[in-house]
């Protein structure tokens, strides 16, 4: 009768599993040896293309009119180089991950696939939190200005000779519509005796910055406004009144400008937000997938 040895590695339970069938691992299911050095290897090649691809685009701008690449073109550019910075270094660290990780033994197929998927998630997913830490003052400035834009939008604000008349009322403690509504009191007819210069100047910015509410300034302050400032430069009440609803469009126009300035700061700030989203989802999957060819190659 032949006796078997309990240290024939055939035997080892640790290999081919125990009489129940179980069937052990062997090494820890996570190597996180391999997950750092290829989170590292992943972050240092972002750092090298960041620094690539700012180099090529401050190359690309030009001070003089009709030289360099145009804003869209630059827009456009660094989008497609921030997508392919993830998928580059996104597959290089799931690759580095996959191969240099502990070889585990006597595994079902499936596991070893599912196993290394894990690790090039997790790769991808230290190297992105570390390059956003390194990062987070750029990220933060997108985020406050797409909410800052969003706000002035939603909000509106006067803005030119309006705003800063107003803001002169302030001072004196008589402006919003509270100081509208007391000028009111005080208007007289043609007789009345003429408001001093600071007077008038603070008068017609509070007048002009309740108009700026509804975006119409109403005939009856158009006509008393015109009359302040008739007074000032001797200009007939016609002529007055003229130049105050011209200036007043004026001033509506740069509020409309204002708005629409805030509201494409806004929606790009959306779209590099949506940009960034897909980019990281996309190097998530490289990773992954290089993970597992990272790990075939180790085990082949």
């Amino acid at each position: 009768m032949t006796t078997i040895s309990t240290t024939d590695p055939r035997r080892d339970p640790l290999v081919y599993g125990t009489a129940t069938g179980a069937v052990a691992s062997g090494p820890s299911a996570v190597s996180w040896a391999a997950i750092f050095a290829g989170a590292a290897a992943a972050a240092a090649l972002s750092l090298m293309l960041l620094l690539l691809g700012t180099g090529l685009g401050l190359s690309a701008l030009s001070p003089w009119a009709n030289e360099g690449a145009s804003g869209k073109a630059l827009g456009m550019g660094g989008i497609l180089w921030v997508v392919l910075m993830q998928l580059a270094a996104s597959g290089l660290g799931g690759y580095m991950a996959g191969r240099l990780r502990t070889k585990w033994v006597s595994l079902h197929t499936e596991e070893v696939a599912f196993r290394d998927t894990a690790h090039g998630f997790l790769t991808w997913a230290v190297a992105t939190l570390f390059t956003a830490a390194l990062l987070t003052s750029t990220v933060s400035s997108i985020i406050s200005g797409g909410v800052q834009a969003g706000a002035q939008v939603a909000g509106g604000a006067a803005t030119g000779g309006a705003a800063a008349a107003g803001a002169d009322a302030s001072k004196s403690g008589n402006g919003g519509p509270m100081g509208y509504a007391i000028d009111s009191l005080f208007r007289g007819g043609k007789g009345a005796k003429p408001s001093s210069p600071e007077q008038a100047t603070a008068e017609v910015g509070r007048i002009f910055t309740n108009a700026a509410v509804s975006g119409k300034l109403p005939e009856e302050d158009a006509r008393y406004a015109g009359q302040l400032v008739a007074q000032r430069t001797g200009l007939s009440q016609a002529e007055a009144e003229k130049r105050v609803n011209e200036t007043f469009a004026q001033i509506q126009k740069k509020k409309q400008e204002a708005k629409e300035a805030a509201d494409a700061a806004r929606k790009a700030s959306a779209a590099a937000a949506l940009f960034l989203f897909l980019s990281l989802l996309m190097g998530a999957f490289v990773a992954a997938y290089s993970a597992t060819i990272g790990g075939r190659h180790r085990d082949d």
